[in-house]
């Protein structure tokens, strides 16, 4: 345990490579879920269609989505016989970028469905008033909405950034280039190296207490802004 402290206090080269790697890859997949996920979630609530019952529960069971269906979903994509596969981006951080997006999106677009949708069945008569309706509610909506949806991003932020499959397909856990905190935790812990996994382990545990302290601290405060 002492050598695993001194990895982290010590701010050994390999151990901040590391982090800074998962560090970036899961922000850099937070972020393009939400670009992607929040436009797609208010139209998912502000709409109807036939079909949109089916397509909320399809996008709900996605929320579950074992990470390694989706690692084997983007390798099918990126490999060489796959329709990206020219691009060359296989083992790489982008291609562990792209398997994160996929597991956060599901939970972006579902919350922001039913955030917005309950948001929505509240203040649409006020906002129909004041010439809001449609997408042009949407931004007031977000709004509203924003302590409830920054915990749902909070959420995507866990499960990405505490993935091991996804990430071990299409990355390749090469070393100096693709390997993350989890693949390497996996990785020593195979070889008995345990001082680099369980520093690595210690900055992941403190990861999800700052993340779900986060997490509360934006619900108590939406509740108070609520009430």
């Amino acid at each position: 345990m002492q050598a695993a402290i001194g990895l982290v206090v010590t701010f050994d080269p390999q151990f901040l490579q590391i982090v800074g790697l998962s560090l970036r890859v899961t922000l850099t997949a937070v972020l393009l879920a939400a670009l992607i996920g929040l436009p797609l979630g208010a139209w998912l609530a502000l709409s109807r269609f036939r079909g949109r019952a089916a397509l909320i529960v399809l996008i709900n069971g996605l929320m579950g989505l074992p990470p390694v269906v989706a690692g084997l979903f983007v390798f099918l994509l990126l490999s060489r016989s796959g329709p990206l596969g020219p691009l060359g981006l296989l083992f790489t951080p982008t291609a562990m970028v792209i398997a994160q997006t996929v597991l956060v999106l599901p939970i972006v677009i579902a919350l922001t469905r039913g955030t917005l949708e309950e948001l929505w069945q509240e203040y649409r008569e006020h906002l129909t008033s004041l010439g809001l309706s449609g997408w042009r509610a949407v931004p007031t909506l977000l709004w509203d909405g924003r302590f409830a949806l920054a915990t749902g991003l909070l959420a995507g932020f866990g499960r990405a950034s505490a993935e091991v499959g996804a990430v071990l397909i299409v990355g390749g856990n090469i070393a100096n280039y693709t390997r993350t905190m989890t693949t390497t935790i996996a990785l020593e812990t195979s070889k008995g190296d345990l001082p680099l996994a369980l520093g690595l382990g210690l900055v992941l545990m403190a990861l999800t207490l700052a993340i779900n302290a986060a997490g509360y601290a934006a619900s108590r405060v939406g509740a108070r802004f609520a009430g």
